[in-house]
């Protein structure tokens, strides 16, 4: 599906001792942003077994919604900190465009999709 890098897993681990028993970390995607998508990533404790899809990735829970898969294959989640503080970084191979903000994406099939900057 996707990889969470070391550095990602530490502070995803650290996040998670704050949420309830049992909550996995939610990635997906939704529509939205400069560029026509944008990422989702959260803490969730309901899985809804017909519409996502649930596994174990570098020691972390996670649930994806079965039709984000595709656009997030081989992704990788990473938490890279700098002078101005940390932050998650994502880098999909899938993705064909970037919005100037670094925040949204387009992948092929939404190309032809009219910009909103």
């Amino acid at each position: 599906m996707f990889t969470i890098t070391d550095r990602a897993r530490q502070q995803i681990k650290e996040m998670l001792e704050g949420e309830p028993s049992g909550s996995r970390l939610r990635f997906g995607i939704k529509g939205g942003g400069c560029s026509g998508l944008s990422y989702a990533l959260g803490f969730d404790d309901e899985v809804n077994e017909d519409l996502d899809k649930t596994d174990e990735i570098n020691e972390i829970a996670v649930v994806v919604a079965k039709e984000d898969i595709g656009i997030l294959e081989n992704t990788e989640i990473d938490f890279k900190e700098n002078m101005m503080g940390g932050g998650f970084t994502i880098n999909n191979p899938n993705a064909v465009m970037s919005c100037g903000c670094g925040s949204s994406f387009r992948t092929e099939e939404t190309v032809g999709a009219p910009e909103k900057c």
